[in-house]
């Protein structure tokens, strides 16, 4: 039983999900000092904290056994990246709990400018009755550009649609797959969309590159009357340039929800009838709220029981209806890498993930990690996960390389290269938890992989099929499938066998001695 503790204040639908789980045994201590704290963790596998715990190199010293750190919220500055994931510790956050209210309270606030809805309100609770100057504007036809195409700008390309707009985006960290994905036209610098853009929403993280990141000098690249929005985080617009953008005509409203000195009201923008202005209430629903502590609770069964973690800091992102997309390219890719060091034994130099087809659309990090998990598993004694693959791999001197290529077919290639020459293994994916290997080596396969797995070079010549089949039924292993393809090249052909069960070491060197029989090897996946 994996025991998991949680020293912050999370929703008590997420501690009672916790709480359900047989495998796990949750322990609640929020008023632990740091010595306790540092004392107790190294019984734990997984720690769920919020802002205030510190995740550092001291307690990554004491918590021997951590597998997970979980983060009730979006953030992560508490929690010190280098160290967990050179351990192999999953830290998993909530990124995607609060996204549909921001986008929701995004497109609200883009409305609300827009149509001058709260000015109006104003003059009806003065009891004035007056549409003068509150003449708005559709959103209709017009073009929005979004400013950072993740999560919530993705959410927002789609909605927006709805409405008519014409969507571009600019996000040098984006992949083009992504700008496809959502029928987003890609500006390949910031001035071609502020220069097209009759609104802006933005949607970055802040950072050193973003704060300030829309000046004054970038506002007088717009057209004259863009609106704006920023649901994101304060500064993200310098806040003194946006107030003499809006003075002068440049910016006909903004709708802002966060800013530099909040929760103090010292902004330029408060004064200005043009704005419309909130607290920070993107994420203020109490759909929001539950979501934190559910969310978390899920993302920290998953990672203990050694699931794909939709939200897992230190992978790449992956949204879980991205995830769901690639999940049966993720279980291929693992199994193709694991077939290398069981059919073969010589050290590894280069690994070369090749994509073909729509496959070469799609973002691949993932996939590319699961196949060196893949490669990596069967050999090193540590645990290699989907964090840690990479850096594994680098630790051993193995070069990664991605490829993609224009092709009729999408197929997977996972292609070993070492000093004797190079493996290559292919599969592709027929459908929902349609997994098959489609090549080992220039052997032709369709075989779904399996937990055991027989594969055999020999003599293409009569009996070698019947001889490995009686020796198996002998030996009381059930055969479940069996394919064998041919190289006319060399007079060599291939078995590949699907069993119900380990094949015994005593079997495999029987099996070995059968005349005409070059190579025999169990494959575990």
């Amino acid at each position: 039983m994996k025991k998991v503790l949680v020293t912050e204040k999370i929703s008590d639908k997420g501690v009672a999900l916790l709480k359900a789980q047989k495998d796990l045994q949750v322990d609640v201590e929020m008023d632990l000092t740091r010595e306790e704290l540092l004392k107790k963790i190294p019984a734990y596998e997984c720690i769920v904290v919020r802002s205030v715990t510190k995740i550092n190199e001291e307690f990554y010293k004491h918590a021997t056994n951590l597998k997970v750190v979980g983060r009730a919220g979006n953030g992560v500055d508490n929690i010190e990246m280098e160290g967990a994931t050179k351990r192999g510790v999953i830290v998993v956050n909530t990124p995607e709990s609060n996204i549909i209210s921001a986008c929701e309270h995004t497109i609200g606030l883009m409305l609300s400018s827009c149509r001058n809805t709260v000015r109006a309100h104003k003059m009806i609770e003065s009891r004035v009755w007056d549409r003068n100057g509150l003449k708005g504007t559709e959103l209709y036809g017009k073009t929005l550009g979004i400013i950072g195409l993740g999560r919530i700008g993705g959410l927002l390309a789609i909605r927006m649609h709805a409405f008519g707009m014409k969507i571009i985006a600019f996000d040098p960290y984006i992949a083009d797959a992504r700008f496809k994905k959502y029928n987003v036209e890609k500006c390949e610098t910031l001035d071609d969309l502020l220069k097209a853009a009759d609104v802006i929403s933005i949607h970055t993280p802040k950072t050193a590159e973003t704060m300030n990141m829309i000046t004054y000098k970038e506002w007088k690249k717009c057209k004259k009357g863009v609106r704006v929005v920023n649901c994101a985080r304060g500064g993200l617009y310098n806040e003194q340039d946006l107030a003499k953008a809006i003075k002068e005509g440049i910016v006909a409203s903004a709708g802002i929800d966060v800013l530099v000195d909040e929760p103090k009201p010292i902004s330029p923008l408060i004064d200005l009838p043009q704005c419309v202005l909130t607290p920070h209430l993107g994420a203020d629903t109490t759909e929001a709220q539950d979501n934190v502590g559910i969310a978390i609770a899920e993302e920290v069964i998953a990672a203990l029981r050694g699931e794909m973690v939709p939200n897992a800091v230190n992978l790449p992102a992956l949204g879980a209806d991205e995830l769901a997309a690639v999940q049966d390219y993720l279980t291929l890719a693992e199994d193709l890498g694991k077939l290398y060091y069981q059919l073969h034994r010589e050290a590894v130099e280069k690994v070369e993930v090749i994509y073909s087809g729509k496959l070469a659309e799609m973002e691949t990090d993932m996939i590319t990690r699961a196949a060196m998990k893949g490669v990596l598993e069967p050999v090193l004694m540590e645990h290699v996960n989907y964090v840690n693959a990479l850096i594994a791999a680098d630790h051993r001197g193995i070069a990664i390389t991605e490829s993609k290529e224009n092709g009729d077919q999408d197929l997977l290639t996972v292609k070993v290269i070492t000093k004797k020459g190079e493996f290559v293994a292919s599969g592709r994916v027929l459908g929902r938890g349609q997994v098959r290997i489609a090549e080992i080596d220039g052997y032709q396969f369709d075989v779904e992989p399996t937990p055991y797995m027989l594969v055999a070079n020999n003599e293409d010549k009569p009996g070698m099929i019947g001889q490995i089949g009686t020796l198996l039924g002998a030996s009381k292993v059930n055969i479940a499938t069996m394919q064998v393809s041919r190289n006319q090249k060399n007079g060599i052909a291939m078995m590949f066998l699907t069993v119900d069960s380990d094949v015994p070491a005593d079997v495999l060197k029987l099996l070995k001695n059968v005349g005409g029989i070059t190579k025999v090897n169990m494959v575990k996946i």
